[in-house]
């Protein structure tokens, strides 16, 4: 479902205007329609009250909890299910922080990513993503939300952009809080500048090498990282947010004396963060994570050379449940159970 679909549901059924924002700002903070000076009964239309009624569950059914995960780093992996029984992946990070799933599937194809194995399955709509917030918002205090998740932000631009009008107006979250990550694609820089709700901006780079980026993103928009660094230098001046840059460290592929050197040269200067994530191993790539004396040196390189860098850890490591590996291990199970045992596949 669209927010842009349930708005329209409710002015059909003879909400005005502020009915819907004080209906959506409910939803979305997990408020009380009948708090205040001014409850329900006292301003909606009979109508609306009534299919309010029927519209709660539908809106409860766009994201439940399937499994939760609670991590030593005080993080928490969250399995949910969407209304057709489909899984995507939420974290509540500490400080108040969610990451959002965008998709189900990634279409990039990422080679050190567990999301993209199996492609784009389909879109996440706009109130499924918002669900996601409201979800937990009812665990705890969302203050930030990361459109990091499982998918491809800029492969559902419309819906993620609704999301954040949303989330940034009736939903109560500061715009800086809202952050959009993607790959980088032209159409982001073309159309965040737009909206009236300024996302902040995080770039996966990976490298400073226009070769190896297409290896390791293989699917993602032939933009060097020169390039990319540009664009993201043109929005930080446009909305005066620093850029930040994604950077999955990965052993003997992209955690090199030269590529450090690379990212002084592509970011001495700019109003920019360098976040270099160690790799969360999965089952099944070649790619090994960096031992924790290398990563640290990395940092402290960096920051010498006048770099603002900081070292992120993917949230759970202890929990073995890096981005896609919760839905995979959950999709695994499923397809056993379902699956005959000896007897029914030999006709007994």
């Amino acid at each position: 479902m669209r927010i842009d679909t349930l708005r329209q549901q409710l002015r059909t059924l003879g909400a005005k205007p502020c009915h819907e924002a004080r209906i959506l700002r409910a939803w979305a903070q997990v408020l009380p329609l009948d708090g205040g000076p001014r409850p329900a009964q006292h301003f909606l239309p009979q109508a609306v009250r009534t299919a309010l009624e029927t519209l709660q569950p539908q809106l409860d059914g766009l994201a439940t909890l399937k499994s939760e995960h609670p991590a030593a780093d005080g993080a928490s992996r969250l399995l949910v299910a969407l209304s057709d029984a489909q899984t995507v992946e939420s974290v509540l990070l500490p400080r108040g922080g969610l990451c959002v799933s965008t998709q189900l599937g990634c279409a990039v194809g990422c080679t050190f990513c567990m999301t993209g194995r199996d492609g784009l399955i389909r879109q996440l709509g706009s109130a499924e993503i918002v669900a996601q917030v409201v979800l937990a918002r009812r665990m705890r205090a969302v203050k930030k939300v990361v459109f990091m998740g499982m998918g491809e932000p800029a492969h559902n631009l419309d819906n993620v952009l609704e999301a954040i009008d949303l989330l940034g107006t009736d939903g109560g979250i500061g715009h800086k809080n809202l952050v959009f990550s993607t790959v980088g694609d032209r159409r982001v820089f073309e159309q965040l500048p737009q909206g009236r709700i300024k996302p902040a901006l995080a770039l996966s780079l990976h490298t400073t090498r226009a070769e190896l980026r297409a290896q390791l993103l293989p699917r993602a928009p032939r933009i060097a990282p020169e390039e990319l660094v540009e664009l993201g230098e043109a929005y930080a001046r446009a909305t005066d947010y620093p850029i930040q840059y994604q950077w999955t460290l990965i052993e003997g592929v992209n955690d090199s004396d030269a590529e450090m050197e690379g990212i002084v040269r592509l970011l001495k200067g700019k109003y920019a963060i360098m976040n270099l994530i160690p790799f969360n191993p999965v089952d099944g790539l070649p790619y090994r994570r960096p031992d924790p004396a290398r990563t640290a040196e990395l940092v402290r390189s960096l920051h010498r050379q006048g770099i603002l860098t900081k070292m992120r850890q993917s949230a759970g490591q202890d929990i073995d449940g890096g981005c896609g590996q919760l839905r995979a291990r959950h999709v695994t199970l499923v397809r056993r159970s379902r699956a005959p045992g000896p007897a029914a596949a030999q006709g007994a």
